[in-house]
């Protein structure tokens, strides 16, 4: 059974599923090209992270930001051991759940073109490719030369 449920400390868990998820951002790209959040960044008052766990052990997690325009996926991970299960499904569901319930309509999310599993993760979701936003739009095209960017409404 998954499990999705918030996390308002940066715990041993949550240190673990970050510290998993940027080991593999790292073979795969530059630090320039690298935004994921820090564990200090993630738990800030206008982020809700939250922890997918399948009969009890925690295989993934995931963040939204609640900016005044739309909410941004954040630090999405599932353990590859755990894929294929519904759990990014889950994880999903309730990053959009805690956004709409912010008043959000708008679900946008930066990744990497290296992240293919991703990529057709979030096209399966709904998700449309966009132009940078927010922040990213104003960094160099060298920063951004390894992200896709995606929205959705919600």
């Amino acid at each position: 059974m998954i499990a999705v449920e918030r996390a308002s400390a940066p715990t041993a868990e949550v240190r673990t599923l970050v510290s998993e998820l940027e080991t593999v951002l790292s073979a795969n790209y530059p630090p320039e090209q690298r935004h994921g959040l820090s564990l200090d960044a993630i738990f800030q008052p206008h982020i809700r992270f939250f922890v997918a766990r399948v009969d009890g052990e925690a295989v993934g997690c995931g963040g939204v930001a609640l900016f005044a325009d739309f909410a941004e996926v954040k630090r999405m991970y599932v353990r590859e051991a755990a894929r294929g299960r519904g759990v990014a499904d889950a994880i999903l569901d309730e990053l959009a759940s805690a956004a709409r319930e912010a008043g959000h309509t708008l679900l946008r999310l930066e990744t990497g073109t290296h992240q293919l599993a991703a990529i057709a993760f979030y096209e399966r979701a709904r998700f449309v490719r966009c132009a940078a936003f927010g922040d990213y739009a104003a960094m160099s095209s060298q920063a951004v030369a390894t992200s896709v960017f995606f929205e959705r409404r919600i």
